[in-house]
């Protein structure tokens, strides 16, 4: 390949590795729950990517190559240590009013909740499919798993979900049913 033709696609690779940057967090942070963490993983693997940018095969095939790179950043973690520590919740803004805005949240905590509470493998896959939209297939292959055990993941991990964000519905629908003795002085 020519200078040229190197200089390039080491352009092309460079834009595509910042196109990725904010999908990557996304899928880490659903994974970890911890915004610095989520960061550093980020930050492993597009040094790893950029590392070893020689051994991709295909330029196209460049976003499932990152998420597999993502993947066993995040099993090293995982390896390295084996407790992890609750995180701090940022709290974002908009312009949609206060209450808008405190629905939205609550909305947004009692499903993270609920899929902080399921397995690590149907965390990762729920998150790979119905975040990041990646294909069954594109999935099984920065897994490193069969296409079947996606399958059956992610519809567990769907059917936990409904049954977790249902039960958290009844919960909160019981305490505002309960009578409330206010006082006022």
């Amino acid at each position: 390949m020519s200078l040229l033709g190197l200089f390039k696609r080491s352009n092309d690779f460079n834009k595509r590795l910042e196109h990725n940057r904010p999908r990557l967090y996304r899928t880490a942070y659903a994974w970890c729950h911890n915004s610095h963490l989520a960061d550093d993983l980020v930050q492993e693997t597009m040094l790893q990517a950029m590392r070893s940018a020689a051994s991709l095969r295909s330029f196209e095939a460049i976003d499932s190559w990152m998420f597999s790179i993502l993947t066993n950043c995040w099993r090293g973690h995982l390896r390295s240590r084996r407790d992890l520590q609750e995180f701090d919740e940022n709290e974002f803004q908009s312009d949609a009013n206060p209450e808008e805005s405190n629905q939205q949240m609550q909305t947004v905590q009692r499903v993270r909740k609920a899929i902080a509470k399921l397995s690590q493998g149907q965390r990762e896959v729920i998150s790979l499919v119905d975040l990041e939209g990646f294909s069954y297939a594109e999935v099984a292959e920065i897994l490193t798993i069969p296409i079947g055990t996606v399958m059956s993941r992610l519809c567990r991990a769907r059917q936990a979900l409904k049954v977790k964000l249902i039960d958290s519905d009844n919960t909160l629908d019981s305490r505002s049913a309960e009578p409330r003795l206010v006082r006022i002085k």
